[in-house]
């Protein structure tokens, strides 16, 4: 089937705004390419149903429309309304932020976050992305991936150095994916941020796959500090995300 180039044409203009928290009629044109009278018409059209407005400086951003939509589909997301209160419960135990992921085609997405009450917190927006290679939370959903589909991300992707921790060697990745699904957690430190930590286990649906990750997510010297007091932060993270994957039908195998 076609697809309308007027919709995808405007698709790509609201993709701007992933990246950029405002943008210019300038900025858009240029950003797109598109001739400057028929970005005009699809902002206009765009604002209509309040998908963008624009602020007092001239610039537009995204408008109440994605609010509305994005709480309905928040709302509706099974394993993430089932993952909150056990995101809560492990965030009471530990005082740590704790974050869901769910796959998004090549990447990892953040769905849902609860954070701590520690003065010095490790920031990730719900909505981010990240690449499967790269972080506890996200690698965890690779570790556990259908092997050829796991084998055929590693083999296509550029590793790219994210921060001062950053796998980029293939041979290493998959020696950590293979330690991650022998122990059933994945642990990361400065990969994604330099300085942020984390810990991580697989959420499984009533097929036994790999539907979403639970983290605990703190700085990297409060995680090596708990593990040297004798704290098990693994075991947590793992006993959760159990208790989700059960909550979607998933049943252990011995």
């Amino acid at each position: 089937m076609a697809r309308n180039e007027v919709v995808v044409k405007s698709m790509n203009i609201l993709k701007l705004f992933e990246q950029h928290e405002a943008l210019s009629l300038n900025d858009i044109v240029n950003l797109t390419g598109s001739p400057k009278t028929s970005v005009m018409r699809m902002i206009r059209s765009l604002e209509d149903m309040e998908f963008i407005s624009k602020r007092a400086d001239k610039k537009y951003c995204l408008g109440l429309s994605f609010l509305h939509f994005g709480q309905l589909v928040a709302e509706r997301l099974d394993i993430r309304r089932i993952a909150l209160p056990y995101m809560i419960e492990l965030r009471d135990e530990v005082d740590e932020a704790v974050a869901l992921v769910v796959p998004h085609g090549d990447e990892a997405m953040y769905v849902e976050k609860v954070d701590t009450s520690q003065m010095v917190r490790v920031y990730t927006r719900v909505g981010r992305r990240a690449p499967y290679y790269a972080g506890a939370c996200p690698r965890i959903l690779l570790a556990f991936m259908e092997p050829s589909r796991r084998e055929a991300y590693i083999e296509s992707v550029q590793m790219v150095k994210m921060a001062a921790g950053t796998i980029t060697d293939k041979a290493v990745l998959r020696q950590v994916l293979e330690e991650s699904r022998k122990n059933g957690y994945s642990m990361s430190f400065s990969e994604l941020e330099t300085g942020a930590a984390a810990i991580a286990a697989p959420i499984f649906n009533h097929q036994g796959t790999v539907v979403g990750g639970l983290s605990i997510l703190a700085t990297d010297y409060r995680i090596r500090e708990y593990q040297e007091q004798g704290g098990d932060l693994a075991n947590r993270v793992k006993q959760k995300a159990n208790q989700v994957s059960k909550e979607l039908g998933w049943m252990p195998r011995d």
